[in-house]
């Protein structure tokens, strides 16, 4: 059973009370953000800082990156999961922003997705933090966390999305990847939620006595 709209606007007033909605992704630029939300796909944010941290005392603009080239990069990658196949990426879209976009991030979706590596998740995460647009990119926090609580019941990611972006109240819309993101990372985890200390265990349809769902 869905849950009704009072409880989709309860349950987001309630994870606007309890999370602070900011990237745990350092960066300065649109740039920055596009390459560290590249480098994050199956590594932690905090595994990802720290290559950065060191990445761009070195890296500033596209042409940097190239500059820097493809051997630097997969050794200052190194220490993160799949770093040739993000060093790659990583050097073909910074050649394709140079090539397309005078060497700066477009803010649009279609623009984005065409650049190596760069999916629907990368995109709407880069739109949402560097342009501030009200999308919802979808990772296995939020694809989890929406379909547990009943925001949502969706098979795949992009279905979820569609569902979210459908019944999220508007002013909540700008921060709800964060707010369920974090939730996800920090009380409805995979493994063992921790639905005793649960801000939204009310709205939840997968709480204790609601046939909870792994």
């Amino acid at each position: 059973m869905p849950l009704t709209a009072a409880e989709v606007e309860s349950l987001f007033a309630k994870l606007a009370r309890a999370r602070d909605p900011k990237p745990e992704l350092s960066y300065r630029t649109p740039l920055d953000l596009l390459v560290a939300v590249v480098l994050s796909a199956q590594t932690t944010d905090k595994a990802v800082n720290k290559v950065t941290a060191e990445l761009w005392k070195h890296c500033r603009t596209a042409q940097d990156y190239l500059a820097w080239g493809q051997e630097r990069l997969e050794e200052s990658c190194r220490s993160i999961g799949l770093f040739r196949n993000k060093s790659r990426a990583i050097i073909g879209l910074c050649q394709s922003l140079l090539e397309n976009h005078h060497g700066l991030v477009p803010p649009e979706r279609e623009a984005l997705m065409r650049l190596p590596g760069v999916g629907r998740k990368t995109a709407n995460v880069v739109l949402n933090v560097a342009f501030g647009q009200p999308t919802l990119a979808v990772d296995t926090h939020v694809f989890r966390v929406a379909n547990r609580t009943g925001l949502a019941a969706a098979n795949t990611p992009e279905e979820t999305e569609e569902q979210l972006l459908a019944v999220i109240p508007a002013q909540y819309l700008r921060h709800a990847h964060h707010y369920l993101l974090l939730h996800g990372r920090y009380c409805c985890t995979a493994r063992k939620p921790d639905c005793e200390n649960c801000p939204i265990r009310q709205e939840c349809r997968s709480a204790p006595g609601k046939n909870c769902r792994p």
